[in-house]
C-alpha cells in the first residue's frame, strides 16, 4: 500500500512540475501584438498618460504633429523589424522631449498598450508586462510585402558639391567625434551652472556642435544618424578624391567598407537610444573598425588620398 502511495506521490509531483514548465515556457513563447497582449483597462491608463504627456507632439489621435504618427501602416511597418521591448524602451529612455520629466517604465508600457488599442490590435486578458525579457518575445506582425514603385524615368541624382575629403571632414569627422566623445563624457550630465546642457568637456566643444540648442543625448542621436546617412554619400557617382581622381565607387572593397560604415552608424544610433554611456562607448569599437578597414586599404593609394 505504501509503495502505491509513493508511486502516486511521485506521479503527482512529476505532473505538477510538467505543468509548471509548460506554463513557464508558454509565457516566453514568441507572439505578435495581434494575439491580445494588453487589456482595455491598461490601455485606459495609457491613454491618460498619453493625453497628458504625449499628445502635444504626436496628436490627440496619434496621427502625428511635430512628432511622427504612432499608429497606421507606416508605423507598423517600421516596428515590424523590432520587438515591443524596443518600442517601450524608446519611450522610456527618450520621451517626452520637453522638460516635464521622465516617464516610468510602467507608464511607457501602458502607453504602448494604448497605442495598440488605437491601432486596432485586439485586447487580451492580461496586461502587457513591463518586463524586458517578456517584451522581447512580442513583435508586430510582418507587413504585407508590396512591390516598390519604380523611380520616375526623369529621376536624376544631384551632382556632388564637394570632394571626398570635404565630405569626410565636414560630416563624418565631426559626427564621429561626437559619438567617440561619449567614451569620456556623459551626454546626460548636467552642468554645474545649470541649464542642463554640456558645453566643453573631455576636449570637445559640445556647445559649438549644438549643445546650446539640443540636449546632449539628442546631439549624439543626430551624430550617429549623420554617420549612417553620410555613408551613402561615399557612393555618389562622379565624386572625386582630394587629388582629383574619381572615387572608386565600383570597387567591391569600397562598397563593402561603405556598408560597414552605414551599419556602424545604425549601431551607434541604437546604442544612443538606450541613453547608456557604456553601451555607446562599446559601439564605438564598430565605428572605429569600419573607419580603419577603409583607411587600411585606400588611404595613401594614388587613386584616392584623403
Amino acid at each position: 500500500m505504501k509503495s502505491k502511495i509513493r508511486r502516486w506521490s511521485r506521479a503527482l509531483v512529476l505532473c505538477s512540475l510538467a505543468g509548471f514548465f509548460t506554463i513557464t515556457t508558454g509565457a516566453q513563447q514568441p507572439q505578435t501584438v495581434a494575439q491580445g497582449v494588453y487589456t482595455d483597462a491598461q490601455a485606459g491608463r495609457g491613454q491618460a498618460v498619453y493625453n497628458a504627456r504625449c499628445s502635444t507632439c504626436h496628436g490627440a489621435t496619434l496621427a502625428g504633429r511635430t512628432g511622427p504618427a504612432l499608429t497606421g501602416d507606416d508605423f507598423n511597418g517600421i516596428w515590424a523589424r523590432q520587438s515591443v521591448s524596443d518600442l517601450v524602451q524608446k519611450i522610456f529612455n527618450t520621451m517626452p522631449k520637453d522638460d516635464t520629466g521622465k516617464l516610468s517604465l510602467q507608464q511607457s508600457t501602458d502607453i504602448v498598450a494604448y497605442m495598440l488599442q488605437v491601432g486596432k490590435f485586439p485586447a487580451g486578458r492580461a496586461d502587457l508586462q513591463a518586463d524586458d525579457a517578456a517584451l522581447k518575445q512580442i513583435t508586430f506582425p510582418t507587413p504585407t510585402v508590396t512591390s516598390p514603385k519604380p523611380a520616375p524615368a526623369n529621376a536624376t541624382l544631384l551632382p556632388p558639391v564637394g570632394n571626398l575629403a570635404q565630405v569626410m571632414r565636414g560630416i563624418l569627422f565631426p559626427s564621429s567625434n561626437i559619438v567617440f566623445t561619449v567614451q569620456s563624457v556623459d551626454p546626460g550630465a548636467k552642468k554645474a551652472t545649470g541649464n542642463g546642457d554640456l558645453s566643453t568637456a573631455g576636449g570637445f566643444d559640445w556647445l559649438t556642435w549644438g549643445g546650446s540648442v539640443y540636449r546632449g543625448w539628442d546631439l549624439v542621436d543626430y551624430a550617429a544618424v549623420s554617420v549612417g546617412e553620410a555613408a551613402t554619400l561615399m557612393l555618389t557617382p562622379g565624386r572625386r578624391c582630394e587629388n582629383g581622381r574619381l572615387v572608386p565607387v565600383d570597387d567591391p572593397d569600397w562598397k563593402k567598407f561603405t556598408a560597414e560604415l552605414a551599419e556602424a552608424g545604425k549601431a551607434a544610433y541604437k546604442a544612443s537610444q538606450t541613453r547608456d554611456q557604456a553601451k555607446v562607448s562599446d559601439s564605438t569599437n564598430q565605428l572605429n573598425d569600419s573607419c580603419s578597414h577603409c583607411h587600411g586599404v585606400y588611404r595613401g593609394r594614388t587613386h584616392c588620398v584623403k
